[in-house]
This record gives structure tokens, C-alpha cells and sequence, in this order.
């Protein structure tokens, strides 16, 4: 019993680590509604992303995800009886609300990820922008989507 447990968490563990769909989705998904955010303002008219802008923003967001799950668990595990509270970056009175070993984790999340949006080629501005121009524009979805496919078959090659 335990064997074909075993041998039904590996299939399962190998789905969701090689089925880039899946991957695709949870990642933008949860990159948006994560536990941690940037502060952004409310763009009223449409957003012009040109290709460039959308393979960094893809980029950003394939390095950006793991170190947020990351983040995510370690603050789990110190808020035990707790639910993880929302983190907005930008906004002190998010950070500063969680314990201090939690708030150090945070601070380090939101530093490291911003400095790996900046080094994608985009501001977080930009970033915050596409992210919600994204939301309702579904070509430019599929963009993103088909540059993290993109990215995601390179990385796997290599």
C-alpha cells in the first residue's frame, strides 16, 4: 500500500512539476493573488505592452514565484494557529503588523523580488501595470502565458 502511495505521489509530484500549464497558471495566478504584493495604482485606460516588456515580465515572474512560495511556507510555519496575512511591499503597516522573524522574511522577500523585477528590465511600476492589464486583457494573457511556456521549455533544455 504504501508503494503504490509512493508511486502515485511521484506520478502526481511529476505532472505538476512538467505540465507547463499547469505550472503557468498556479504561478501567475498566485503571483497576483499571492500572499505578497507590490503597491499599485489603477491604470483607467489601456496598457500598451510590447513584446519585450512581456518576456521580461514573464521572466521576472518565473524568478519572483518560487522565492514568494518560499517566503509563504517559512511565515506559515511561525504563524502556526494563524492565517498568513496579505504583505504589500510598498506598504509598512503590512510588514510591520507580522512577528519579527516573519517580518524579516518579508523584508528580504520584497527586496530580493523587486531587485529581480529591476534587473528584468522592468520598474515594479511596470511590473504592477502589466499585472493588471493582464487581468482583462486576454491577449495580452496569452502573450505572457506563451512567453512563460517559452521560458520554461529553454530552462528544461538546458
Amino acid at each position: 500500500m504504501i508503494e503504490i502511495h509512493r508511486l502515485h505521489s511521484t506520478n502526481r509530484l511529476h505532472q505538476i512539476l512538467f505540465q507547463p500549464l499547469i505550472l503557468t497558471t498556479i504561478t501567475t495566478a498566485s503571483l497576483i493573488s499571492g500572499t505578497f504584493v507590490f503597491s499599485y495604482q489603477v491604470v483607467a485606460q489601456t496598457l500598451n505592452v510590447n513584446n519585450v516588456e512581456v518576456d521580461r515580465y514573464a521572466k521576472a515572474v518565473l524568478a519572483v514565484e518560487p522565492m514568494r512560495q518560499q517566503a509563504f511556507e517559512k511565515i506559515k510555519k511561525l504563524i502556526i494557529s494563524k492565517e498568513v496575512p496579505q504583505v504589500i511591499c510598498n506598504d509598512p503597516k503590512t510588514v510591520n503588523a507580522l512577528p519579527d522573524k516573519a517580518k524579516d522574511i518579508a523584508v528580504n522577500y520584497c527586496n530580493q523580488s523587486q531587485k529581480i523585477v529591476e534587473d528584468s528590465g522592468l520598474s515594479v511600476e511596470r511590473f504592477n501595470q502589466i499585472t493588471l492589464e493582464k487581468e482583462k486583457n486576454n491577449v495580452l494573457k496569452r502573450q505572457i502565458y506563451k512567453a512563460l511556456l517559452n521560458l520554461q521549455k529553454t530552462s528544461h533544455s538546458k
